[in-house]
């Protein structure tokens, strides 16, 4: 009788154990399927973030830091010229009559754009082109091109500073504000948030297109150029490298710049597009092509100085990162 009784408790046992089973399986199951859907944009970002490196952020940072102490007196004759049409006698005529206070005003905006604009080109550059070859095996021109695209597209973001910088350097606008800070909320007072976006779209394609063009460059040379084993004459390689590589880009992006200054040299009116302008400054400077290019022969000399200065800086930079003493690891562990 007791055989009898045990039976179908045991079957009700066995039963409720495999349905116990079913049900666990069906829930990892759901679970297994519910988990990459969910998890997907965590995956990516990890991915993604994760291919960028901080050093080159701050090899970035710092070389513009360098270069802008060095080269704003220069910047400032050939904003005069590219404002005015002027020759250089005349910019430099202009300055000197300012004075040395007025010299370096405005050098504010172009050394945080910079620094911050240097920091992305790099920072950017790298992580994405890194992530492009790691994660789609894509080829590394085309790897190039695409993140040196990214990082113009997320520099353009900086062009409130480049506009604040061009209201400072223009003497009609001396009388309204007297530094970086009142200029900022002149605009934003009495204009609103987007007169600091005036001109984004030269600047969107020189710093889109400059960008790619010049990492392409700027690895050829270093993949091409003799590896020298002499710290001075590598620092020059370096040196004339960026240089020829930034005054070159430069030159030839250098209309887009004077579209940029002359939109941005206004203030509070409509804002023409990059095209109707371009018409307008060929008609008021004798609709001849070459005026385009006034101040482009000093802007040449400039950015050879500058670029040169930016690719030794960051190089050297790079290394004393790479040459960081490493932590001992706990041998206990």
């Amino acid at each position: 009788m007791n055989d009898d009784d045990d039976g179908p408790v045991e079957r009700l046992d066995s039963f409720m154990a495999n349905s116990d089973v079913s049900t666990r399986i069906r829930t990892t199951t759901t679970t297994a399927t519910i988990i990459p859907k969910s998890s997907g944009a965590v995956i990516f970002s990890e991915r993604f973030f994760g291919a960028f490196q901080w050093e080159e952020f701050a090899c970035g940072c710092g070389s513009a830091f360098v270069n802008i102490s060095v080269t704003y007196p220069i910047y400032k004759i050939i904003f005069r010229q590219m404002l005015h049409g002027v020759a250089i006698t005349s910019a430099f005529g202009q300055l000197r009559h300012e004075g040395l206070g007025f010299l370096y005003r405005g050098m504010l905006p172009p050394l945080a754009q910079k620094t911050i604009s240097l920091s992305i080109m790099f920072g950017v550059f790298d992580g994405t082109r890194r992530y492009m070859v790691e994660d789609y095996r894509l080829n590394d021109y085309g790897a190039k091109v695409m993140a040196g695209l990214v990082a113009g597209s997320v520099e353009s973001i900086l062009l409130p500073f480049e506009r604040i910088q061009t209201l400072l350097a223009d003497s009609k606008f001396h009388q309204y504000f007297s530094n970086t800070s009142s200029a900022f909320r002149y605009v934003v007072t009495n204009y609103g948030f987007r007169e600091l976006y005036r001109g984004i779209e030269p600047v969107f394609w020189r710093n889109g297109l400059s960008n790619a063009l010049f990492f392409m460059l700027r690895e050829e040379a270093s993949v091409r150029l003799p590896q020298r084993k002499s710290l001075s004459t590598r620092t020059v390689q370096e040196f004339v490298a960026g240089a020829v590589i930034g005054a070159s880009i430069s030159t030839l992006f250098y209309p887009l710049n004077v579209i940029k200054v002359s939109l941005q040299s206004d203030m509070g009116h409509p804002t023409e597009g990059s095209w109707q302008a371009c018409k307008r400054i060929y008609r008021e400077r004798d609709s001849r092509i070459g005026h385009f290019y006034r101040g482009c022969a000093f802007n040449t000399g400039r950015s050879f100085i500058s670029w040169g200065i930016m690719n030794t800086a960051y190089e050297n930079l790079k290394k004393l990162m790479h040459q960081r003493p490493q932590r001992p690891r706990n041998a206990t562990n």
